[in-house]
């Protein structure tokens, strides 16, 4: 006959066991905060969402860790749907909608979680909005530069294409706008004409509409021309038999040309001043000196101009 005690015990072992399993396997809820942005949808015809709004909400939910593990990979967001949460008009007329601030409540069914998660806090519980009439303004562009080209080149002003940009835009936000600006463009060592493109220098360019949010801009670069005063140049004398003697012997000129140019020994060099006296017998004569300037080059001034020339 088969001992009851020790089945009595067996299953008393059993049911214990399977209770520590159970007991094991069992997680007590946690709780935990989410921080989820706002994502403005609908919103009214005519109408632009300004800066000026609550961007996110906060909050608190108890869940199963396993659960809450996965809530945090989805990155889920609170939809705000401003039409419907604004419109006032039971016809549902757009124009109902005006201007100004408002506060929406902040519904907790619409907040994407998955079942077994309890919503316990939301913070805050309104949403604060901003609403402006959309304008349009039309820009004449400017450009800016940063740095300075290399030496002996300069910059002229620039040119944009467009050189004008229509923009929309909330009413405060256009009207704070003085000038359209792009991006500073940079000049640094540049010594040749080159093209870019630059985006407009809005501070929110998400807030704008632009006809041409991108503009190509030219820039044109030269060799600054510069000035070089020459002094007590000799001036020769060419095709004379005679002995001549020149009052006076030398002349001060002033060039003009390419900077690169006006520090190159090798072209100012090829300048000098000479008399040519062919088929003049002895005598005193006024004669005007000639110049021999480089190509690139140009002569702007010349002292003296007359020179007395005399002949034995």
């Amino acid at each position: 006959m088969p001992d009851l005690r020790n089945h009595t015990f067996g299953c008393a072992i059993f049911f214990l066991l399977l209770f520590f399993v159970v007991s094991g396997c069992t997680t007590e809820p946690v709780e935990t905060n989410l921080l989820l942005p706002v994502q403005f949808s609908n919103v009214p015809e005519g109408m632009v969402l300004t800066q000026s709004r609550t961007d996110k909400i906060e909050i608190r939910i108890s869940a199963d860790p396993g659960v809450i593990e996965k809530i945090n990979e989805k990155h889920i967001q609170y939809p705000a749907d401003l039409y419907t949460d604004l419109d006032i008009d039971p016809a549902g007329a757009s124009y109902s909608i005006g201007p100004g601030h408002y506060v929406l409540p902040v519904d907790k069914k619409r907040i994407p979680v998955d079942p077994g998660i309890t919503i316990l806090e939301i913070t805050p519980s309104f949403l604060s909005v901003h609403l402006e009439k959309i304008i349009t303004r039309t820009f004449k562009i400017t450009v800016p530069y940063t740095g300075t080209p290399a030496q002996g080149y300069i910059v002229l002003e620039p040119s944009a294409e467009p050189a004008s940009v229509t923009l929309s835009g909330a009413r405060s936000q256009i009207a704070a706008i003085q000038e359209l600006k792009t991006k500073p463009v940079d000049l640094t060592g540049a010594q040749e004409t080159f093209k870019k493109e630059v985006p407009l220098d809005l501070e929110n360019p998400r807030q704008y509409s632009a006809t041409a949010p991108i503009i190509v801009v030219t820039v044109q670069i030269q060799e600054e021309q510069v000035e070089k005063t020459i002094e007590n140049l000799p001036v020769q004398i060419r095709n004379s038999p005679f002995t001549a003697v020149i009052e006076p012997p030398a002349v001060t000129i002033v060039v003009k040309g390419p900077f690169a140019a006006m520090g190159n020994k090798n072209i100012l060099g090829q300048i000098f001043a000479f008399i040519d006296l062919e088929g003049l017998l002895p005598g005193v004569y006024a004669r005007n000196a000639l110049i021999n300037i480089p190509v690139g080059l140009g002569m702007t001034q010349a002292d003296p101009r007359v020179f007395t020339v005399t002949i034995e």
